[in-house]
């Protein structure tokens, strides 16, 4: 059981990373697509439902991929599908989103650990609690909760 959570956990962290290294690639220093040519949803509901930011197609196709990529093991039959399952499921993604979310800043040659702070940082500025955005704080326990629950 200990090599299952070891698995899960050096995954989350290996992915999460890949994808923040690619992500860097993508966007460079301009965050949350501001520089990208992709369409954007801005009004009330994106702004609740994303901590202040607009919906961008380009965030849109990248969580929508990595869904579908989390589900992959039901396609090749490696897992029946349960409540269980989609447990573990949503909380890799949870986990996955805010853990690619920092290494993004840590990994970026135009941020650093340095500059991860409010002021440099617009499209979270509206959602900063202390020394990081809102939903590091939220996020994790309900994802770790749901982690815990799917053994």
């Amino acid at each position: 059981m200990l090599l299952d959570h070891l698995i899960f956990f050096a995954s989350l962290i290996g992915i999460a990373a890949a994808f923040a290294r690619l992500e860097i690639e993508i966007e460079g220093g301009a965050g949350w697509a501001s520089a990208l040519p992709t369409w954007r949803i801005d009004n009330r509901w994106t702004r609740r439902l994303l901590g202040g930011r607009a919906l961008t197609g380009y965030h849109l196709c990248a969580h929508l991929f990595l869904l579908l990529v989390g589900h992959l093991p039901y396609a090749m039959a490696f897992v029946r599908p349960s409540l269980a399952a989609e447990a573990r499921i949503a909380s890799f993604l949870v986990l996955f989103w805010i853990l690619e979310d920092f290494l993004w800043f840590v990994y970026n040659p135009a941020f650093g650990i340095r500059r991860f702070r409010r002021e440099h940082i617009p499209w979270h500025a509206a959602s900063w609690w202390w020394i990081m955005p809102r939903e590091y704080w939220l996020l994790p326990p309900v994802a770790l909760a749901l982690y815990a629950w799917s053994w």
